[in-house]
């Protein structure tokens, strides 16, 4: 078991691990209970679903595995586990008015661009690629951005050439953009106010279609681990703070970075920190 992640289903966090002998993931049994029933202790509400289970005579039960996870106060516990497959028919057996939900979007999250993305995400991590790239200029953005949706998107790593508006803001205009990433990229990267505002000035930019956060993320990452020896936990920091910070940031950097001051860490060469970065990246993209 190498690969942990985290998936979010209306802001429930659901803990999964990849198993790479059967290349499969492995979902927390107590975190789909608890996503989709009112119950005050999905811990005891599985354990009671498995003993009526299991008196009922139902071969679910022999599938779970208990797998080691991270639970909330750090460490790691054996917990009880289902394949995908599997998950899919635990939810058919809990009443719920959630089930149709949870399973449209458990079925879709994986087979999604997003969720596609997504495992590119994972293997650039993996893959030691960000090593050999510059930081903090416009190419490394481009191919962070292209590493992540090429074959997703025809404009995976190209910057565009349409004026784009998200949410009311209107981003850099199309016939100034190359002119500003110009100057974005000689923007000093030696601080840690210097670095965030050179991420600020990139997400106004704006400068790829679709997908800047998810690119812009894991490049700010890489500045900071290069520059400064340090990175983001970014499962310490809201998703609504984070939205809204990013949202005043255009006239007002102040929020985001007392954000990512709180969630500075040295544990940069921490595989499954990058990995949960990633996961919480993703889900700061999910429509509410």
């Amino acid at each position: 078991m190498s690969k942990l992640s985290f998936r979010f289903y209306k802001d429930h966090k659901v803990r999964a691990i990849w198993e790479e002998e059967n290349a499969q993931w492995w979902f927390s049994v107590v975190d789909i209970v608890a996503a989709i029933t009112d119950s005050p202790n999905p811990r005891k509400y599985w354990s009671v679903l498995k003993t009526r289970l299991k008196r009922s005579g139902s071969e679910l039960t022999t599938r779970c595995s208990q797998l080691k996870m991270t639970a909330a106060d750090g460490k790691r516990y054996a917990t009880d586990c289902f394949s995908q497959e599997d998950v899919i028919q635990l939810v058919r057996v809990i009443p719920s008015k959630k089930t149709e939900s949870f399973l449209d979007w458990f079925v879709y999250s994986d087979n999604s661009i997003d969720g596609q993305s997504k495992k590119k995400a994972y293997t650039l991590i993996e893959s030691g690629l960000l090593d050999s790239m510059r930081p903090g200029t416009v190419e490394c953005l481009q191919q962070i951005h292209a590493y992540l949706f090429g074959g997703l998107y025809d404009f995976a790593g190209k910057i565009r050439t349409k004026t784009i508006w998200k949410d009311g803001t209107l981003f850099c205009r199309a016939e100034y953009l190359m002119q500003n990433l110009r100057l974005i990229e000689q923007m000093p990267e030696t601080t840690f106010d210097e670095i965030v505002d050179k991420y600020v000035e990139m997400n106004v930019a704006h400068p790829f279609m679709e997908g800047n956060g998810r690119a812009t993320r894991i490049w700010l990452d890489l500045l900071f681990k290069t520059r400064l020896r340090l990175c983001v936990d970014w499962s310490q920091i809201d998703k609504k703070d984070y939205l809204a910070a990013m949202r005043n940031s255009t006239t007002d950097a102040s929020d985001i970075k007392a954000l990512l001051h709180g969630a500075m860490t040295d544990r940069i060469n921490d595989r499954e920190m990058f990995m949960k970065g990633i996961d919480y990246s993703y889900y700061y993209e999910q429509p509410d």
